[in-house]
């Protein structure tokens, strides 16, 4: 399943060629995931009362075309499920007219709080969090 987030690039974002600061890409794709997790039922405060929470380990972003002030966009994200302790999520910044701005691929697991490790079945601990798990691509 894809989930999207709308954002409106703020003025306040732009770099001195006037468009969108390279780091902000991934303040978007960040942003979106929270919300994710929010619209599954798995604020922060649920997060911190587990002991457990999603991490990133590595991010990857592609840029395409150029985001100014006032650009209209909505964020993607989609999971993909692997073996073992890591899972990819595939994310989208797009213009409302369709174009595709940056593509940004995460490399994420969960992590034990009080252990300081991954935990060995993210996909378990996504299930057991969530009131939609279907957000996260799960059944």
């Amino acid at each position: 399943m894809t989930f999207s987030v709308p954002i409106t690039v703020r003025g306040y974002e732009l770099d001195s060629l006037g468009h969108v600061n390279q780091a902000v890409y991934l303040q978007y794709a960040e942003h979106a995931r929270w919300e994710l997790l929010r619209a599954a039922g798995v604020g922060q405060d649920k997060l911190l009362t587990t002991g457990y929470a999603p991490v990133v380990l590595e991010n990857n972003i592609k840029y395409q075309r150029e985001l100014r002030a006032g650009d209209e966009i909505t964020v993607t994200c989609e999971f993909e499920w692997t073996e073992g302790k890591t899972f990819r999520m595939r994310q989208e910044i797009r213009k409302l007219d369709g174009t595709v701005s940056a593509l940004v691929t995460v490399t994420g697991g969960v992590m034990d709080l009080t252990a300081r490790k991954l935990v060995a079945d993210p996909r378990a601990r996504f299930r057991a969090f969530a009131e939609r798990p279907e957000l996260f691509g799960l059944q």
